[in-house]
């Protein structure tokens, strides 16, 4: 029997994803006659030269699908609110990186510390709301311990905020393979999705935004992808799953079931680091998902490999619960 909740998270889902699958079609000739493709530069992977000029900035169909869904299921909640600013904040520091990556011909565009500083100064107003304005405690749900709650006191600060600028930079990295971020956000999206469902039912219809969007988006994501979401959708979905899980207390599950974000991020941190103090390098190529390309791997067998882990680790998610 369809609760009241369940159905607008349906419906919630279906205007999302109908809203890509409208306008994407539109949206990718545009992109191509502006010449807003994405630029390649990965040196050993010969199979990525053929994407360059791909339309990318995809992510703006997402964001825009995710506000106009924000919109209608408001309902006057404040944290939706929140969430769905952060959002769209980040997606902005990501439009004007797109932007420039574009403007300069080259995959570099902000500077890291004008990236950092933006995502900083968004993720702090952030958390002025949820401690100060809303009063939230310091406390953060610990994983296998039958809902036991961690007070981290003023640590939480520091905390929150490697959450939130570590999220959102372990899903960018993520965002290298066709369909890879998309269908891996889709199925984390889902987890948190269900978790909101029985105790944030004010959230569940955003969760179900995202992941509609996402299902509309890959589509045309998918191998051969037609189009790229760009650090527009990679950021503002890094900021979404962040903030959503400080809201939740939840940030700890998502390393768990975003393993594969944290895999990519500390794929890149560990071949720095070794290169840096020893000139070796531990992996053929960081992020971890070009490495296994560079063993042999089809890209759409690292995209599906991927996914399914993805899937187990949401399923562990549920027992940690």
């Amino acid at each position: 029997m369809f609760t009241e909740e369940l159905k607008t998270c349906l419906i919630t889902l279906g205007i999302e994803f109908g809203i890509c699958v409208i306008l994407m079609p539109i949206f990718i000739p545009v992109l191509r006659k502006i010449k807003f493709g994405q630029y390649i530069r990965e040196e050993g992977l010969e199979s990525h030269k053929k994407k360059s000029g791909t339309p990318t900035m995809g992510g703006i169909i997402i964001v825009l699908a995710l506000a106009i869904g924000g919109l209608i299921f408001l309902k006057g909640n404040t944290d939706v609110i929140a969430i769905v600013l952060v959002t769209l904040a980040y997606a902005v520091i990501g439009f004007l990186d797109d932007i420039l990556k574009i403007k300069k011909k080259n995959n570099l565009g902000l500077r890291a510390w004008q990236k950092m500083l933006g995502l900083f100064i968004v993720t702090g107003l952030f958390l002025w709301y949820i401690l100060g304005i809303k009063g939230m405690s310091f406390e953060t749900v610990i994983p296998f311990m039958d809902g036991f709650k961690l007070n981290l006191g003023w640590l939480y600060i520091p905390f929150a905020l490697c959450v939130m600028l570590g999220t959102t930079n372990s899903v960018n990295f993520t965002d290298g393979l066709d369909g890879l971020c998309s269908g891996v956000t889709i199925l984390v999206s889902t987890f948190f999705a269900v978790v909101c469902y029985r105790m944030f039912p004010e959230l569940a219809p955003l969760c179900c935004s995202v992941i509609g969007a996402l299902l509309g988006f890959l589509i045309f994501n998918a191998h051969p992808a037609k189009i790229f979401m760009g650090d527009t959708g990679s950021l503002a979905l890094g900021g979404f799953l962040a903030s959503l899980t400080l809201v939740t207390q939840l940030p700890i599950f998502l390393v768990i079931v975003g393993i594969i974000y944290v895999s990519e991020s500390l794929s890149v941190m560990i071949q720095v680091t070794s290169f840096k103090l020893t000139g070796k390098r531990v992996f053929k190529m960081a992020p971890i998902h070009h490495h296994f390309e560079l063993c042999g791997w089809k890209e759409t067998t690292v995209v599906d490999v991927f996914y399914l882990i993805t899937a187990v680790a949401c399923l562990i998610g549920f027992l940690a619960l």
